[in-house]
C-alpha cells in the first residue's frame, strides 16, 4: 500500500509516506508555520519514492483534538490532495497517533494521551493496544481541566503529550498509583499514524476527500453543555 499522512495538530509540523512497507519522513518543531512548511515537506517526500499523488492509494491526516488552526491546514491540504488524485482519506485522532508512538518507541500497553488545550484544559483519551498492534479508545476523548479526568480503574498506566508538561503535577495528584510514568515532550507525528491509518483503510473506516473533516472537542462540549 502506497500510504500518506500528516499531522499538523499541535506544534509539530509532520508527514510520512509508507511504500510496500518502507518509510519516510519529514518532521519540523515549527509553531505558526505550518502552512507555508507541510506542502513542501509532502512534495520531498513524493519525489525521493518517485511517486505522483495519483499513485498514492489513500492519505489519512490528524483530525485532532488539537490546535484550531492547525487541524484546518491538515485537513485542507489532505482534501486537496486527495481530491485531485480521486483517492480515498483516513481521519485519525491525534491523541490516539500520541498513544500508537508510545507503543512503537517503548512498547507501553496502556496510554493516557493528553494534549494541552489552554484556557487550564487538556484533550484527553485513554488508549490500550490490541492483539494487533493499534490503539484503541477505552474511553471516550474529551476536554476537561486535568484533575476532572476519565479515571481509569486500574493500574499501570502511562502518560504522553504536551498536556503532561504543563499538568504533571495535577494529572499524577489524580491518577495516584494508576500511572507508571509519562512523556510530555511528544507531539502527534505522522510516522506514528501509519499503523492507525493503515488499519482503519483495513476496516473500511475511510472517508471522501469532501467528508473529511476535523474534530473540535471543545465545540462538541459546548453544544452538549447548551442542550
Amino acid at each position: 500500500m502506497k500510504l500518506l499522512t500528516l499531522d499538523t495538530s499541535t506544534d509539530a509540523c509532520s508527514c510520512a509516506l509508507s511504500v510496500d512497507g518502507a518509510i519516510g519522513e519529514q518532521s519540523v518543531i515549527a509553531p505558526r508555520q505550518h502552512t507555508t512548511l507541510i506542502l513542501p515537506m509532502i512534495d520531498q517526500l513524493l519525489a525521493e519514492a518517485g511517486l505522483k499523488p495519483t499513485q498514492l492509494d489513500g492519505i489519512a491526516f490528524g483530525r485532532g483534538p488539537g490546535s484550531f488552526t492547525g487541524l484546518r491546514i491538515a485537513c485542507g491540504i489532505t482534501q486537496g490532495i486527495a481530491f485531485a488524485a480521486d483517492i480515498p482519506v483516513a481521519p485519525i485522532s491525534s491523541l490516539a497517533t500520541l498513544a500508537q508512538a508510545a507503543y512503537l518507541d517503548n512498547n507501553i500497553a496502556q496510554v493516557l494521551a493528553a494534549i494541552d488545550a489552554r484556557m487550564n484544559e487538556i484533550y484527553f483519551g485513554r488508549y490500550h493496544i490490541d492483539e494487533k498492534g493499534i490503539m484503541q479508545p477505552v474511553s471516550a476523548e474529551m476536554v476537561c481541566t486535568p484533575l476532572s479526568i476519565d479515571l481509569p480503574t486500574t493500574a499501570g498506566w502511562y502518560g504522553i503529550g504536551s498536556g503532561w508538561v504543563i499538568y504533571a503535577q495535577e494529572l499524577t495528584t489524580r491518577l495516584g498509583d494508576k500511572i507508571l510514568g509519562y512523556q510530555g515532550e511528544k507531539y502527534p507525528q505522522a510516522r506514528a499514524m501509519i499503523p492507525l491509518a493503515q488499519a482503519a483503510f483495513a476496516a473500511g473506516q475511510i472517508v471522501s476527500a469532501e467528508n473529511a473533516s476535523p474534530v473540535y472537542l471543545r465545540n462538541r462540549v459546548v453544544c452538549l453543555n447548551v442542550a
